[in-house]
């Protein structure tokens, strides 16, 4: 069983900070303390750099077919991408398609991503048609370890489910100690909206925007946790992206619900002043899309007041030709954005370095809160005798550049070309193999596993 010996780093976890040494034998770690015996098969020594959790990244759509065509990373690609940013472990959705069983759908996406992830990864259920049938296969979900279950109040006549499934769905998932996860944005509204843009002739960008207002956003937001709260189901907002949305969360608070919220790092730097009139936009059409300079605001303040427990991605790229299939028409671009590679080193540069976030939040909200929610703490998301030695080791002053030129997604542009960061992942350590090297992958496709999951113990 080969051992490594990471020496002298700065060892930061949700809840703790220490210059010691972390000793890993086979996929686990075994000891943390200061001068460890100077015997395993491999040393990196880390003095003056951080050895932090690797990343969790909950909320991926890799190889995900959607809008006529499919995004374009592959469980290949897409986890050797984290991988190079730092995220060790990605959870993928699973679609359900109406009319089909949920064990058709994990068939169809174990087919695409076993054998094939280089990073480790797992699996939420999407429930998009919620009868008897699919009823009877949550608790079959659950033992296969997919203990989260997403549900979309958008995207009608595909994905959209109405309020009597949601809260069939809900109790359903209640009776087995699992999770609701929701896209909350209100469906027929936006719907109405798209057509009357397009009625108007109104087809760039910008209008996918207009189209989705933060009132669509806040009212599905209050609606899902007004139902969750009726339920009493474990409740979990994905990529929450605006104040109005937040409120709903927070006026939950005051009636002691318990509410998760994930936003994602697009929606902390970039705002809606990228949809413009020419096509250029389309780079940035997401669901939901880009807010305010006040959103941002917000979504970092809650973060710090622990109502924002998750930073993920949403990461759901589309190369630029599969943009132009939406050129005339905006409701035909592909909905989504690559940002699986970028999340962690964003994070540090634009929260820890800029002194937004500390250091042990960034923690928590990349790798621990994640690994809690969604039942696999302690074996991922912290520094720990007997967890899995998922480990990054960051140079905290090292300066770089990011570029579609050099990064390692399937996809030809960057939404954040030339940001200039401080904060550099040098070597990623996966299940005690190194996975990264100074930007080399160590590790090859099949290496990464899935992960099976349990309850939330946040």
């Amino acid at each position: 069983m080969a051992s490594l010996l990471i020496k002298n780093g700065r060892v930061v976890t949700a809840d703790s900070d220490s210059v010691c040494d972390v000793l890993i034998e086979g996929e686990t770690i075994v000891a943390i303390g200061r001068n460890l015996p100077d015997t395993a098969d491999q040393v990196i020594d880390a003095g003056g750099k951080l050895v932090l959790p690797g990343g969790i990244d909950p909320h991926v759509h890799l190889d995900m077919p959607f809008m006529g065509t499919f995004s374009s990373d592959t469980h290949e690609t897409g986890t050797r991408a984290a991988l190079h940013g730092g995220t060790t472990t990605v959870i993928d959705f699973v679609l359900q398609k109406q009319g089909h069983s949920l064990r058709e759908a994990l068939t169809e996406w174990q087919g695409r991503a076993t054998g094939n992830a280089v990073g480790d990864y797992s699996f939420h259920m999407a429930v998009t048609d919620f009868n008897e049938q699919t009823k009877a296969e949550i608790a079959e979900m659950v033992g296969e370890g997919i203990t989260s279950f997403k549900v979309f109040l958008a995207y009608k006549g595909a994905l959209m489910i109405d309020d009597a499934q949601l809260v069939g769905l809900m109790q359903e998932v209640k009776k087995h100690g699992a999770l609701v996860t929701v896209h909350a944005t209100n469906g027929d509204m936006i719907d109405t909206l798209i057509a009357q843009h397009r009625a108007q002739g109104k087809m760039s960008p910008l209008y996918h925007y207009l189209s989705q207002p933060e009132v669509t956003e806040a009212e599905a937001s209050g609606r899902f946790t007004d139902i969750a709260n009726y339920t009493g189901v474990n409740a979990y907002i994905v990529h929450l992206t605006c104040e109005g949305a937040l409120n709903q969360v927070r006026e939950a608070t005051r009636r002691n619900q318990r509410v998760f919220v994930e936003t994602c790092i697009q929606y902390l730097l970039l705002d809606a002043s990228l949809y413009g009139e020419d096509f250029e936009g389309a780079k940035v059409v997401m669901s939901p899309p880009l807010r305010q300079k006040k959103d941002q605001e917000t979504l970092w303040a809650g973060i710090n007041q622990g109502l924002v427990q998750v930073v993920g991605t949403d990461h759901c790229p589309f190369l630029w030709e599969q943009k132009q299939m939406g050129q005339h028409d905006f409701s035909k671009i592909p909905n989504g954005h690559p940002a699986i590679e970028h999340r962690m080193e964003l994070l540090f540069s634009e929260g820890v370095s800029k002194g937004r976030i500390s250091l042990q939040r960034y923690v928590a909200v990349t790798a621990t809160n994640a690994a809690k929610i969604f039942g696999m703490f302690p074996r991922k998301g912290t520094i720990s005798i007997g967890a899995d030695a998922d480990l990054i080791i960051i140079d905290p002053e090292r300066q770089h550049t990011i570029s579609a030129a050099t990064h390692h997604m399937n996809v030809d542009y960057s939404a954040y070309e030339g940001w200039e960061l401080t904060g550099k992942i040098e070597t990623v350590v996966l299940r005690g193999q190194v996975a990264i090297l100074d930007g080399q992958p160590q590790v090859e496709k099949g290496y990464g596993q899935f992960i099976k999951r349990g309850p939330t113990i946040f």
